[in-house]
C-alpha cells in the first residue's frame, strides 16, 4: 500500500501576485488587464491557459500547485494507492460551494465523469481522466477509483480537473456557465458577471475553505491589443497586466510607480506541421496548386523545417531575450526532460538535402498561421518564421495572425497545415504533455487531446505506456525521457522555445510567478 499526503502546507493554486502596500481606489478593488479572454466560463470547456487561469479564480481542484508545479492537498487531503489499480481519495471536510451547499463525493465523481463529455471542446481535459475504469462513492468524503491499468500519477492527472457542483450544473450547457446560472464553484472568488469581449467581474467568497482573498471585488478586463494594455497600466486604469510585450519591458521599468516582474515558464512555443489529412491545408506546389500529397507526413520534411529555424535569433531579436531555445516539450527542471536532446542548430544546407531526399528538391509553397494575442510576440514570431523558411528553400505565400479565441478553434479543427501553437506545463513531469500533445489521438481512449498535428508512432506510444505505469518516480522520469527521445527522432512537432513571461504592476504590487505562468492573480495581498 502506498500513501501519498504531501503535507498540510497550502500554496494558493493561483499564487501569482502579492500586494505589499495599499492600492488607489478604482471601480473595483483590483483591476487586471489580460491579453486573452476565455472562450468559456465553463471550467471544463477548454484546457487552454486563458481558460484555466480564469477557472482557477472560481473553481477548486483536488490538488493545488505552487509556482514550481509541486503539488499539495486541495479539495482532496489524502490519496492512497490500495493496489496497483485501486486508489482511495479522501476529501476535505466542510468545503462549501458558492451557493452554500457542501462538497461531497457525488460532486467529484460527477465532475470527473463530465470532463470528457463537454460538447465542442477545442482542447478537452480527456487525457486527465483517460486512465479511470470505475469510480465508487464509499461515503460523502471518500472515493474509490479503479484504473484500467497501473496509474501512478493518477492524482496529478485528475487533480487538475476543476470540480463543479452537480446540483447547479447537471443538465446545463457551457452557455449556462457564461450566464452565471451554472457557475457555482468552491474557489476564493464567486461569479458576478461575464461580458464577452469586455470583462469578467468576481467577488470574494466569504465561505472559502482556505485563506480569504484581500479584495472584495476583482474586475478582469480583456485588452488584447498590446499597446492598449500597456497604456491602461500607465494611466492607472488597471492595477496590473499580463503578457507585457518584451519590447516594452525596458520602457515600463524606467517608469516611476511601475514594476515589471519576469519568470521562466514551462510553456513551450512550437510550430505544428499537420499530418492529419492526405492534403495539408495551406500547402501548395510552386505553381500555387494544392499539393497532392501531404509533405509533413515525411519526418525528413519536418526535420528540414526545424533545421531552417534560428531559435536563438528568435529569442534575441523577436523576444528581447524572453525565452529559452527548446528541443523538446519540457525544460530541465521538470521530470522526464532528456538532457541530451538539444535544440536543432540552423543548418540550411542539411535542410535542403533532406527536402531533396523527400522528393522536394525545389521546395514547395505554404502559408503560416498564428494567434496574435496569446503570448507576447506571437504575431511577430510567425513573420520571422516565414522569412527563415523562405531562406531555407520554401516559398511562403503569406502569414496570417488571428485573435486567439478564433484561431484556437480553427487550429483544433485541423484548418491549418503549418501553425504556431503552445502548451504549458501543469505537472511536475512531462507525462501529461507527452500524452496530450504527441501520443496517438484516440477520442475514446482520451489520448492525444492536444495532438492537433495527428502525429502517431506505435513505438513512442508503447514506450510512453510503460513509463506511465512505473510507480518509482526516478525510473518513471528516466522512461519518460527515453520516450521523448523516441518521439523527437521523428520531429513530431518543431519546438521553438520555452517562454519567459512578464507582468507589469503598479507600485505596491509584487508578482510571484513560476512555471504555471497562466495563473495570473488570485492570491493577492494588500497591506493598508
Amino acid at each position: 500500500m502506498k500513501r501519498f499526503n504531501p503535507g498540510a502546507i497550502r500554496k494558493a493554486a493561483l499564487a501569482a501576485l502579492m500586494t505589499t502596500v495599499a492600492l488607489p481606489a478604482l471601480a473595483a478593488d483590483l483591476t487586471i488587464g489580460r491579453a486573452a479572454e476565455p472562450s468559456s466560463i465553463d471550467p471544463q470547456f477548454s484546457r487552454t491557459g486563458n481558460n484555466q487561469g480564469t477557472a482557477q479564480l472560481m473553481f477548486g481542484r483536488l490538488i493545488e500547485q505552487d509556482a514550481n508545479l509541486q503539488i499539495s492537498p486541495g479539495l482532496a487531503t489524502e490519496w492512497t494507492s490500495v493496489d496497483e489499480t485501486t486508489w482511495e481519495i479522501k476529501l476535505r471536510d466542510g468545503v462549501k460551494f458558492h451557493d452554500g451547499s457542501t462538497l461531497t463525493a457525488d460532486d467529484v465523481i460527477y465532475s470527473l465523469e463530465r470532463t470528457d463529455e463537454v460538447p465542442n471542446s477545442p482542447a478537452p481535459f480527456s487525457d486527465m481522466v483517460s486512465s479511470i475504469d470505475t469510480m465508487e462513492k464509499v461515503d460523502d468524503l471518500t472515493i474509490r477509483i479503479r484504473t484500467k491499468e497501473p496509474a501512478p500519477a493518477l492524482i496529478e492527472d485528475i487533480g487538475r480537473v476543476f470540480i463543479i457542483s452537480k446540483a447547479a450544473s447537471e443538465g446545463k450547457s457551457s452557455e449556462d456557465f457564461n450566464a452565471g446560472t451554472a457557475t457555482v464553484g468552491t474557489g476564493p472568488y464567486k461569479f458576478v458577471s461575464f461580458k464577452p469581449g469586455e470583462s469578467l467581474t468576481i467577488e470574494a467568497f466569504d465561505g472559502y475553505w482556505g485563506e480569504q482573498p484581500d479584495f472584495e471585488e476583482v474586475e478582469v478586463r480583456f485588452i488584447s491589443n498590446d499597446a492598449a494594455r500597456v497604456a491602461a497600466l500607465l494611466s492607472g486604469s488597471v492595477d496590473l497586466i499580463d503578457a507585457v510585450p518584451p519590447a516594452d519591458v525596458a520602457r515600463l521599468e524606467a517608469q516611476d510607480g511601475i514594476n515589471v516582474v519576469s519568470a521562466a515558464s514551462g510553456r513551450v512555443i512550437y510550430l505544428g506541421l499537420s499530418q492529419r489529412f492526405d492534403q495539408a491545408p495551406g500547402v501548395f506546389d510552386l505553381d500555387g496548386k494544392p499539393l497532392a500529397e501531404n509533405p509533413f507526413r515525411d519526418p525528413r520534411v519536418r526535420k528540414a523545417i526545424s533545421l531552417m529555424i534560428d531559435r536563438q535569433l528568435v529569442v534575441d531579436r523577436i523576444l528581447g531575450g524572453a525565452g529559452v531555445p527548446a528541443g523538446q516539450l519540457v525544460p530541465a527542471v521538470l521530470g522526464g526532460h532528456a538532457d541530451d536532446l538539444k535544440p536543432d542548430e540552423v543548418d540550411v544546407a542539411k535542410a535542403k538535402e533532406l527536402l531533396a531526399e523527400a522528393g522536394y528538391p525545389d521546395g514547395f509553397a505554404l502559408k503560416l498561421y498564428s494567434s496574435n494575442n496569446r503570448f507576447p510576440g506571437d504575431g511577430d514570431l510567425v513573420q520571422a518564421l516565414g522569412q527563415m523558411l523562405t531562406r531555407g528553400g520554401l516559398k511562403v505565400e503569406g502569414v496570417e495572425a488571428l485573435p486567439y479565441n478564433v484561431y484556437s478553434k480553427a487550429a483544433s479543427a485541423g484548418d491549418y497545415g503549418a501553425f504556431v501553437f503552445s502548451l504549458g506545463s501543469s505537472t511536475p513531469t512531462s507525462a501529461p504533455n507527452l500524452s496530450s500533445l504527441i501520443q496517438t489521438y484516440d477520442k475514446e481512449a482520451g489520448t492525444g487531446a492536444f495532438n492537433r498535428v495527428r502525429f502517431s508512432s506505435k513505438t513512442f506510444d508503447e514506450a510512453l505506456s510503460v513509463a506511465l505505469q512505473e510507480f518509482d518516480p526516478q525510473k518513471r522520469n528516466e522512461l519518460l525521457a527515453e520516450a521523448t527521445r523516441i518521439a523527437f527522432a521523428e520531429t513530431p512537432i518543431v519546438p521553438l522555445y520555452w517562454q519567459k513571461v512578464f507582468w507589469g504592476a503598479r507600485e505596491g504590487i509584487t508578482i510571484d510567478g513560476g512555471l504555471s505562468e497562466y495563473t495570473l492573480a488570485q492570491d493577492v495581498k494588500r497591506v493598508d
